[in-house]
């Protein structure tokens, strides 16, 4: 997981953590791991916990949503670091159908977290980055990853 961060090009860096905040060198997630993730041209931490992972005969897959950092989270701290709701989710999937690899990524109830105590001080910062660059980036992101995740794209 943290070998994709390597990808030649303008990449987001994702980063595992366990729940008391230590980064973790696995290679795939758990239950209850937490995702670091930093954009582009940003020193902005956005926090992702991994809530369900599936694997089949002939697919696997884990979910993401939006969360505070881990030990915050122990503390009992509301204040969801990312740009969108804790509502929000991304399902990561890498399934074969036949002699084909196929990776997607499937966003649901992404809203921008800028209302209450869950967007804490990062409202306005959340608004431009779930409206701004970050909307049309993403696709280049997730089209990266799921290559990376079916080995058609490769580490440095």
């Amino acid at each position: 997981m943290n070998g994709w961060s390597k990808l030649n090009g303008i990449n987001s860096t994702f980063e595992l953590f366990n729940a008391n905040g230590q980064r973790l060198q696995a290679t795939k997630p758990e239950l209850g791991h937490f995702i670091k993730i930093i954009l582009p041209a940003s020193n902005i931490e956005n926090w992702v916990e991994v809530v369900d992972i599936r694997e089949e005969e002939n697919a696997a897959e884990f979910t993401v949503k939006p969360s505070s950092e881990p030990v915050a989270q122990q503390q009992g701290e509301a204040e969801v670091k990312h740009f969108f709701t804790s509502e929000a989710s991304s399902t990561f999937r890498v399934e074969r159908q036949g002699t084909k690899l196929i990776g997607y990524e499937i966003g649901q109830n992404e809203k921008i977290n800028n209302h209450n105590e869950e967007a804490g001080d990062r409202a306005v910062l959340n608004t431009m980055v779930a409206e701004g660059g970050w909307a049309g980036f993403q696709d280049v992101q997730w089209n990266r990853l799921t290559a990376y995740l079916v080995h058609l794209e490769e580490a440095a």
